[in-house]
């Protein structure tokens, strides 16, 4: 079967080098809307919007997306402890209303305590989890009606309602999907409970496999079943020596100490998944292929999803079955620039992984590709 593919949408700001500002972009309204209308016309199945201090606010952006696409899907970020679980239910409900059913909910715990606390949450790691799971219980049953018309109440540790409830129900039911990425013993526990889909960030096959197993399991001894996606960037060209060179070009303006200060802020933070990022280089500028076509030099400045797919089409789709052979049904990729790769992986890929748009399968009549002459139709390619 063909995979779910979602593209990225750039709201920590965007650039064709990284750790420079040369080759950087404005990341506005206007080149916002660029990447969500080029992923909904190229048939990406949705976006994936990030969340935290250095990114434009997620919901804010996604809501101001809704009209300019048609079918494409949200992945947008809720955070347990940051806001109330009864605010956090009215905005999902009505986005999912506004956009008639494509809102995907991203349920993100968060590894900066820095950043948290920054944002005014100041929980451990444990104590985060806590919040995390009494907050999906709150807000699922408040979303589904669990509670009738009296309403939902709950009372836990950290969170404590009385008749929860939406008057305004979601279009998708009982509620829009839960997506879930964490990498300790905590947050496995809290996707097999509660998650629709985990998300894990690009490690090697066997490492995800791992994880995965770990996973059903934990899922199976609740009576439960999750589906499986992975966040990984991409640099494809129509050669593996083009691809490889085009990675090496997007870290050529990195120097020694920005790398030191970005792993040494990494260090700093309580993400298991982070630090199994940070683990897979070391920082290390020799060390950056992984796996086979796995290459994790964006990891030395970027945190969260470090790792990329690099390669000729071929090899990228070999990989990316790879992973759909472990269970993995939607892959979340991202690549610099997003507008201009979100063409190059549509037009390279897709074809190879019955995605997309096809020659003959345009909604306009007429030819596919440029008439050369005035009178001479492009041959359909080999």
């Amino acid at each position: 079967m063909a995979p779910n593919i979602f593209w990225f949408i750039p709201t920590h700001g965007d650039s064709r080098y990284l750790g420079t500002s040369q080759g950087a972009r404005a990341v506005d309204a206007d080149y916002l809307k660029q990447v969500a209308v080029a992923a909904d016309t190229l048939g990406y199945d949705g976006v994936l919007l990030p969340t935290g201090r250095s990114c434009e606010d997620a919901w804010v952006v996604a809501s101001s997306l809704i009209n300019a696409t048609k079918q494409l899907k949200f992945l947008v970020a809720v955070r347990p402890g940051l806001s109330t679980p009864g605010l956090a239910v009215r905005m999902a409900s009505t986005f999912d209303r506004l956009s008639n059913g494509r809102l995907l909910i991203n349920v993100v715990t968060g590894g900066d305590q820095q950043e948290l606390e920054a944002d005014g949450l100041f929980a451990d790691h444990a104590k985060r989890y806590e919040i995390s799971d009494e907050f999906i219980r709150v807000w699922r049953g408040a979303l589904s009606g669990e509670g009738g018309a009296e309403g939902f109440d709950f009372e836990g540790k950290h969170i404590q309602v009385k008749g929860a409830k939406t008057l305004y129900p979601p279009v998708q039911q009982p509620y829009p999907p839960l997506y879930f990425g964490g990498s300790s013993e905590a947050a496995h526990e809290l996707a097999a409970e509660q998650m629709d889909v985990y998300l894990t960030w690009g490690e090697p096959p066997a490492a995800v496999a791992e994880k995965l197993a770990d996973i059903r399991a934990r899922a199976a001894q609740r009576g439960r079943s999750l589906k499986f996606g992975i966040r990984l960037h991409v640099i494809v060209r129509e050669t593996n020596e083009e691809a490889w060179r085009a990675a090496e070009k997007l870290i050529s303006h990195l120097d020694d100490d920005v790398i030191a200060k970005a792993q040494a802020a990494f260090g700093k933070m309580d993400s298991e998944g982070q630090r199994r990022m940070a683990a897979l280089h070391g920082g290390r500028r020799d060390k950056l292929e992984v796996s086979p076509n796995l290459w994790a030099g964006v990891g030395l400045v970027r945190g969260g999803a470090g790792t990329a797919l690099v390669g000729d089409p071929e090899t990228v789709a070999a990989r990316i079955r790879e992973y759909q052979e472990l269970g993995i049904e939607t892959f979340i990729f991202s690549g610099y620039p997003h507008l201009e790769e979100s063409y190059r992986f549509a037009e390279l890929v897709f074809p190879l992984l019955g995605k997309g748009r096809q020659p003959g399968e345009q909604s306009l009549t007429g030819p596919f590709g440029e008439v050369m002459a005035t009178d001479i139709v492009p041959k359909k390619a080999a």
